[in-house]
């Protein structure tokens, strides 16, 4: 490992920037468009080196108190533009909600057929009340106490359905079949003999069913399809309009061609198509000096991403200066030379959730890596603004899945059992998303030789996602290419045993803005959770004392990363503790 290290220290060696004293513009929206009021109201809105990095270590005293961040105060005089933290105070379920709606219960499953005895296959009588809720326009399907057996896929298809168990402890789905059986094989896109499975699907499935009949119709004719939000071959889309002028990260209003096709409420993607000389990923990297020599042409499998695609919601339109407010901050710049437009996207489930159950998987071995049967548990794709609140899985081979989610909120989630793939999940231009109060617990069973451990993971440009106060039992940081960027995992301990993915072909590990924030390190590796060394203008803030062992992530980039480091040894001392709850209290 000697040469591996001293790689790290090398290449990773980090600049701390002094950030700026920028304050707060006028005329940003600081309240959260709904769905019942599709829009928002607009309104105004010194330290010691440590190995690998420099920064700012002030976040403890003398006696081993809090005192408030030396990086949390440059934030707060620039939440929407600092280089090394992303703005990630709205991500989650509309724009990071505390509550779910309570929608009138419509429809009981014990009505159609569902017996709590698991004494008979309850799946289609649970999709035919899913159903039945969808054609009224809405509501909540119960699932009353019990252990229902299910040997198909559970699918919530229409908007503001919500699917209502007795509570993880009292209601129980057993599924006994998994996707391969149930749907069919699942081929890689790109080459090779990996199943699709181990990293797709779920046997339950939130996704529009337009879009869903779709993927699988491709799936099952072996036509291996993009998931994200432009369709199985991304040309479901037309433009709405391009950017008239150049826009920064973090502004919230821009100038468009022509704003007739656009309207208070709508949702829309921001398209950015990269350049010939590969400009659009730098920037995703932060600009660094490294970024200028890095090999972007054989990362055939990053560039398929690209265009990045980012979902977002008007909320002002001003027709005769030409400008529309958004409802959140730019994630990039919007530069000529990319293209920028804003199109229509697939049409998205929305308003949609999972409470109160436990899917129970039958016990299986884990399969090898990359040869998943699909066993899997909760999927959210083309997803926005829907929840999963209080769910266990188990003995799944993977466990959450976020597929071209976006401001979706994970609450009190659990993967328990014999051990999985991928055990959270955040792919395919997924954005704004929200995991908090997770368990990812220890595996009630041996590992069997030739498969894989990530974690949580985040990947495929993938951007402000956060993962709050969680415990991870084991497991890792999992960031697995795809150079995924802007991304928050706070307030989280973790026995590090996992290790991150990614092909090769699919790029960097990381792109700028990771945050690192009060982290509890239980077994002492460093391996992707102290990032000063390796991921461009990120922070890592109050991570246990950690050491180099058993590490496969070496830094993408030469020179220079202008990454900080601050408390390091200390996640006891830091203030504020939670990176997402404090830039909530900003809003």
């Amino acid at each position: 490992m000697g040469t591996e290290i001293d790689r790290r220290r090398l290449l990773g060696g980090a600049l701390g920037l002094a950030a700026g004293a920028t304050l707060l513009g006028a005329g940003v929206p600081l309240l959260t468009a709904t769905d019942a009021a599709a829009a928002a109201a607009p309104g105004t809105p010194g330290g010691a080196r440590t190995p690998g990095g420099t920064g700012t270590s002030g976040g403890t005293g003398r006696s081993g108190e809090a005192r408030t961040s030396a990086l949390w105060r440059e934030f707060r005089a620039r939440p929407y533009t600092h280089p090394q933290i992303p703005y990630v105070g709205r991500a989650g379920y509309l724009g990071g909600r505390t509550g779910f709606p309570r929608l009138p219960v419509v429809a009981d499953v014990r009505a159609f057929g569902a017996r709590p005895d698991g004494s008979a296959d309850a799946a289609p009588a649970i999709n035919r009340a899913i159903a039945a809720a969808g054609r009224r326009g809405g509501g909540t399907v119960l699932v009353p106490p019990g252990t229902y057996r299910v040997d198909d896929v559970i699918r919530l298809g229409y908007d503001n359905v919500v699917l209502r168990g007795a509570g993880s402890g009292r209601t129980t789905l057993h599924a006994t079949r998994n996707l391969t059986e149930l749907i069919g094989p699942y081929g890689s896109r790109y080459g090779g003999n990996k199943s699709s499975w181990s990293w797709a699907g779920g046997l339950i499935w939130i996704c529009p069913d337009a879009r869903w009949r779709s993927l699988t119709d491709a799936i099952r004719s072996q036509a291996w399809p993009f998931e994200g939000w432009t369709g199985n071959r991304r040309d479901e889309w037309h433009t709405l309009t391009d950017l008239a002028a150049p826009a920064r990260r973090g502004d919230w209003t821009v100038t468009v061609e022509d704003p007739s096709a656009l309207r208070r409420g709508d949702r829309v993607l921001l398209q950015l198509t990269d350049d010939g000389a590969h400009s659009l990923l730098a920037h995703m990297a932060g600009d660094v000096e490294g970024a200028a020599d890095y090999v972007w042409t054989d990362k055939t499998k990053l560039t398929s991403y690209v265009p990045y695609e980012w979902p977002c919601r008007v909320v002002a339109v001003d027709r005769r200066r030409r400008r529309v407010t958004l409802d959140r901050p730019l994630p990039l710049d919007a530069r000529p030379a990319w293209k920028p437009r804003f199109t229509t996207l697939v049409r998205p489930v929305t308003g949609s959730g999972v409470e109160g159950i436990t899917l129970d998987v039958v016990e299986t071995p884990q399969s090898q890596h990359l040869l998943d049967k699909g066993y899997n548990g909760v999927a959210l794709q083309c997803a926005w603004d829907c929840w999963v609140d209080d769910v266990t899985v188990n003995n799944v081979d993977n466990g959450f899945l976020l597929v071209a989610a976006k401001a979706c909120t994970l609450r009190r989630t659990r993967v328990t059992g014999r051990g999985s793939h991928h055990p959270y999940c955040c792919r395919e231009g997924s954005h704004d998303n929200l995991v908090e109060d997770f368990v990812l617990a220890q595996r009630t069973v041996p590992a069997p030789a030739g498969t894989q451990l990530h974690g949580i993971n985040v990947e495929g440009l993938s951007s402000y996602n956060v993962w709050s106060r969680g415990r991870m039992e084991m497991g890792t940081f999992d960031t697995h290419r795809g150079m995924p960027f802007a991304n928050v995992r706070t307030e989280i301990t973790v026995d590090n045993t996992g290790s991150h993915g990614g092909d090769a072909s699919a790029g960097p590990l990381y792109g700028a803005r990771f945050a690192h924030w009060n982290v509890t390190v239980t077994n002492q590796r460093a391996g992707c959770v102290r990032i000063d060394d390796i991921a461009p203008y990120s922070a890592t803030v109050g991570i246990s004392e950690v050491r180099q062992f058993g590490q496969i992530d070496v830094p993408d980039f030469t020179g220079p990363l202008h990454s900080r480091i601050e408390s390091y040894g200390h996640p006891e001392a830091v203030h504020p503790r939670n990176l997402y709850e404090a830039q909530q209290a900003l809003r």
